[in-house]
């Protein structure tokens, strides 16, 4: 049973109206929360902002181990350092190495791209959720546990808001004795910032072609795991990055380790999803890479404590689409702003978010 049956049958559906409604509680979507209810504050006008988070919490659907950038942090709230922003280990050493099966060898020198001086190694789980806590001061509401599932439109095609899932259907679709519509909530603009392959994204960029005449997006899988390692091993703030084996020289990916603080090592392997071997198993190519002899060492005697998997956006400028549309925008991994060259996205999305308030 689709919605506008549902709706017919036990609606008419529960709405509240915002200034601007956000989709998605990651960098780019609290960072557009932030700046516009600063610019509204400057201006000494009241805006309303909610943020949908399909999480339990802000945080909680954020996988990456991340090298973070802090120049669009800092452009967006200049005294993070004294507002406890979770950004605590900086980054103190860079290495690059080329695996053969048995070899490793150290690239003599680094592109620009790879110098990592002046920034931090971070979860950006939890920097995600230090900013939420800097949105709500300002007055944002952010309602975690929905997730929105639908756009809505007015006559003349143009967004005007978003309706979050229905509650208590079967497998099959249909109510069950708990059935409950979902929310819609209207907005004047609505910002998608749902990361890379958002499913509502997808559907805007459709409607209005906005990728029309940009290269096709291209998506990478990239696996992490976070490990707790011996202390002896550990070497707070150094970064190893990796190519080659186990893949072979038609097979775009590559590794990172990164030491955080508190003998935590979060280690993580990228596969583009163009490999052309169907028998490639990006997860069996990610545990074969930490048995290489210039990696398993830091494992040993180790301890797993987290592990999942995301896709990303790896086309870069020539696939950004459109960014703006009749009653919205897209900001961050939505539209595709990884710098994949950098292997860094957090800084580019709160930037955008900060371009689009």
């Amino acid at each position: 049973m689709d919605s506008s049956q549902l709706i017919a049958q036990h609606g008419p559906r529960e709405s509240m109206d915002y200034d601007v409604v956000i989709v998605g509680a990651g960098p780019a979507g609290l960072a557009t929360a932030i700046r516009l209810k600063q610019r509204a504050a400057e201006a000494g006008r009241e805006l309303s902002v909610v943020v949908l988070e399909k999480g339990a919490e802000p945080g909680a659907h954020i996988l990456s181990g991340a090298i973070m950038d802090p120049v669009a942090l800092t452009e967006l709230i200049p005294d993070w350092q004294q507002r406890g922003a979770p950004l605590d280990q900086p980054v103190t050493e860079d290495r690059f190495l080329f695996l053969t099966e048995t070899g490793a060898h150290a690239s003599p020198l680094l592109p620009d791209c790879f110098h990592n001086e002046g920034n931090y190694i971070v979860s950006l789980g939890a920097v995600v959720q230090w900013l939420a806590a800097q949105a709500e001061e300002l007055g944002v509401e952010i309602f975690p546990g929905f997730a929105a599932t639908e756009v809505l439109y007015d006559a003349k095609g143009a967004v005007t808001g978003v309706a979050t899932g229905n509650l208590g259907l079967d497998k099959a679709g249909n109510p069950k004795a708990d059935f409950q519509l979902g929310m819609e909530l209207r907005a004047k603009y609505t910002v998608f910032a749902e990361g890379a392959r958002g499913q509502l994204g997808k559907q805007v960029i459709a409607k209005y072609k906005l990728d029309a005449g940009r290269d096709p997006q291209s998506y990478g899988i990239g696996l992490k795991e976070l490990w707790e390692i011996d202390p002896g091993k550990h070497q707070p703030g150094l970064v190893i990055h990796s190519a080659g084996w186990p893949l072979d020289a038609d097979t775009y990916g590559g590794s990172f380790l990164y030491h955080a603080g508190g003998n935590k090592v979060m280690v993580g392997f990228v596969v583009g999803l163009d490999y052309e071997n169907p028998w490639l198993s990006p997860f069996e190519e990610f545990q074969r890479f930490k048995t290489h002899p210039a990696i398993r060492g830091f494992f040993e005697g180790a301890r797993r404590i987290g592990y999942g998997a995301r896709a990303i956006t790896a086309g870069g400028l020539l696939s950004l689409p459109k960014l703006a549309f009749p009653g919205g925008v897209l900001v961050g991994c939505d539209a595709g702003f990884l710098n994949a060259s950098r292997i860094k996205g957090s800084h580019a999305a709160i930037k955008s978010g900060m371009l689009a308030a």
